[in-house]
């Protein structure tokens, strides 16, 4: 069940003398960035926890861990109309990693245990300092947020690009021994070396690419969907620098405690995510999957029994729901659209399964 990756959160329930399993789609998110940018801020803001918020590199050395639930609506609003007795909306896993340095690549600052870190991570948000404030340091003795993304993006590429050599000198190898697929495989990872050496991050090549199994295997820092977080006031961010980024953004005045729920809202949008729910008087749950998942796989994030005993399930939009305010009123208009298997789920969508 590969589609349901990143899964981590296993639950095992008795019930009527039987195991079941239920898995649980998680989002890990690596904070990460220069030391003294913002990064343990965020995650307190995120997560609510106290942690250890210093004025010096490397006040972090293991990750701080944070769950924080998805702002969304639908979920208390399906709740309510169910007066269900539990409410359980989807999750996102926060990981404060210490700060890089130039240099981590090859261990400058511990920087290979924290290049590690990022690993086991989905996505990555990415804290550029911006603001001003001659009372915190800075690594590099002055704010220059191009520079920052510079330095960061450097460690990661030059991280993977050892990754990379390693394996193609392996893949070199088999070659000479005429092993067919190794030449090729030899072939695709020379495209990518080709863009490390540009300097460009691998999430930067076409989708194909990445999809090809050889680079899935690399498991490459530069490949995870990346969010940078400017950490400053809407004045501090030059359009220069929205520019470089080329991607998704988010402007926080973190000092100020700005609320980041945006932030969230993004992470769960770039690794291509939605939401489908089930509700009634015992819950209301929200349940992750990735976009076009089709009606059995959605079923076996619920219990993986439902994708091989799927017959049907029965659909509303959660609006339509709220609507008329019930599942009864909703059959007897004929609301209810009854799918099948090749049905692709839909964000938002309300679901009972048949099996």
């Amino acid at each position: 069940m590969k589609e349901f990756l990143p899964r981590d959160l296993y639950f095992v329930k008795l019930c009527k003398k039987r195991f079941y399993l239920y898995a649980f789609i998680t989002m890990k998110i690596g904070i990460i960035g220069l030391p003294n940018v913002g990064k343990s801020t965020l995650f307190k803001a995120l997560t609510k926890k106290e942690i250890l918020i210093a004025n010096y590199p490397f006040a972090t050395i293991n990750p701080n861990v944070g769950v924080v639930a998805l702002p969304d609506e639908r979920v208390q609003k399906l709740s309510a109309m169910s007066k269900s007795k539990k409410t359980i909306p989807a999750i996102v896993e926060f990981y404060d990693i210490a700060g890089l340095v130039k240099g981590a690549s090859e261990g400058q600052g511990l920087g290979n245990q924290f290049l590690a870190h990022i690993r086991e991570t989905a996505a990555i948000v990415h804290v550029v300092r911006c603001f001003n404030a001659s009372d915190i340091l800075h690594v590099e003795e002055s704010v220059n947020p191009l520079r920052d993304i510079d330095i960061i993006n450097t460690e990661l590429i030059l991280k993977d690009f050892e990754t990379m050599q390693k394996r193609m000198e392996k893949l070199a190898g088999e070659a000479k021994r005429g092993q067919k697929d190794s030449q090729k495989t030899l072939e695709t990872l020379k495209k990518l070396e080709q863009a490390f050496n540009e300097n460009a991050l691998a999430l930067t090549l076409r989708e194909e690419f990445l999809l090809q199994e050889i680079v899935k295997e690399l498991c490459l820092l530069t490949a995870k969907p990346q969010i940078y977080l400017f950490n400053g006031k809407e004045s501090d961010v030059s359009n220069e620098l929205k520019q470089k980024v080329r991607g998704d953004y988010v402007v926080a005045n973190l000092g100020a405690g700005e609320s980041v729920g945006v932030l969230i809202e993004k992470c769960y949008e770039i690794l291509g995510l939605i939401s489908f729910f089930t509700t009634g008087e015992d819950e209301t749950r929200a349940w992750t999957i990735k976009k076009g998942i089709k009606a059995p796989h959605a079923a076996a994030v619920i219990h993986t029994d439902f994708e091989k005993k799927f017959i049907k399930a029965e659909v509303i939009n959660w609006q339509k729901l709220l609507e008329v305010g019930s599942w009864q009123v909703a059959r007897q208009r004929g609301w209810m659209r009854i799918e099948g298997k090749e049905y692709v789920v839909q964000d938002g969508d309300v679901i009972e399964f048949k099996v």
